[in-house]
């Protein structure tokens, strides 16, 4: 059997500058947060009542010192005293639960949680431009929830594959957010519901979603992009060229070679490019799109990135 010390639930006024009061619960110990996941001693009901005063504008009190008020204000007490009383039976049933009890009520608790909170708390662990995207798949998500629930939180106990599909749906279709006469490219599209793909994946791991969705929602298809190559001549011209910032030169002729984005190269390192008996590999996460690559790349592609420094260390 679980032994923890039981939360007490204290029902609170607190005034407020209006004259009116606001009604809390206070938890003693603390409890978490079923939105924020966070550690909270108040929960405030959004309840409020009006203390009675006499002519001279003082609040009138009964014996015991509390304030008094009208039936209406007494029947709004009465109801959060019966919500106060649901929770603190709610806070003493785990006490009598046996471990595997007590995990079921902390999974039913976690998906009580804000999926949309948790996928932003992903986005603040991106860095640089990849940040940006995710921000992007974030506002995406947000506007779809908007459309579908008409809300601006969806609980993760409330998402199933259908709402996951829809989503999927919505991204084919939708606007770009620099112009509301622009559609999303499939690409661009792919690039948002995969990072929405490993938020359903990581919430699943961590227990906030009963099953893998991530598993069961198909992708969308990456349309092959066009891209523009030079030619042997226009290279020998790039090379020849003087540029002022010779870094800046090295990566762009890295690029030509490797055909990588500028934001795969800035955070390159050491420890990503293997070699293997004089064949260079670089093994990296695309930044626009988190996925795992492996591209040869050349010997005078090595070269342009000088010399070989500790394997943590950027190039």
């Amino acid at each position: 059997m679980r032994k923890s010390r039981t939360t007490k639930v204290t029902l609170r006024f607190r005034m407020l500058d209006t004259g009116k009061e606001t009604l809390y619960l206070d938890y003693y110990p603390a409890v978490t947060n079923n939105l924020t996941g966070k550690q909270t001693r108040r929960e405030y009901l959004g309840m409020y009542v009006n203390p009675l005063k006499n002519r001279k504008g003082e609040l009138q009190t009964n014996r015991d010192g509390t304030h008094k008020y009208n039936e209406a204000d007494n029947e709004t007490i009465r109801l959060a005293e019966i919500i106060k009383a649901n929770r603190q039976n709610e806070l003493s049933k785990a006490e009598i639960y046996t471990d595997a009890e007590a995990e079921l009520l902390k999974a039913k608790e976690r998906s009580k949680g804000d999926f949309i909170a948790y996928f932003r708390d992903m986005c603040k662990e991106k860095k640089e431009s990849n940040y940006h995207n995710w921000m992007s798949a974030l506002k995406h998500l947000q506007t779809y929830t908007m459309l579908s629930d008409k809300a601006t939180v969806k609980r993760f106990c409330d998402i199933d594959l259908l709402w996951c599909e829809r989503f999927r749906d919505y991204l084919l279709k939708a606007k770009t957010h620099r112009s509301d006469k622009m559609i999303l490219s499939q690409n661009t599209a792919a690039a948002y519901l995969i990072m929405f793909k490993i938020v359903l994946k990581s919430a699943y791991k961590y227990g906030y979603l009963p099953k893998n969705l991530n598993s069961d929602l198909k992708s969308i298809k990456e349309k092959e992009s066009q891209r523009e190559f030079l030619t042997l001549e226009e290279l020998k011209r790039l090379v020849e060229t003087p540029c002022t910032d010779e870094v800046l030169k090295r990566a762009a002729l890295f690029s030509a070679l490797t055909g990588l984005r500028h934001s795969d190269i800035r955070k390159m390192k050491w420890g990503e490019i293997q070699d293997n008996n004089g064949e260079y590999t670089l093994k990296y996460t695309i930044q626009k799109t988190d996925k795992y690559e492996e591209l040869p790349i050349s010997e005078q592609s090595i070269q342009l990135c000088g010399e070989r420094d500790n394997p943590g260390n950027t190039n």
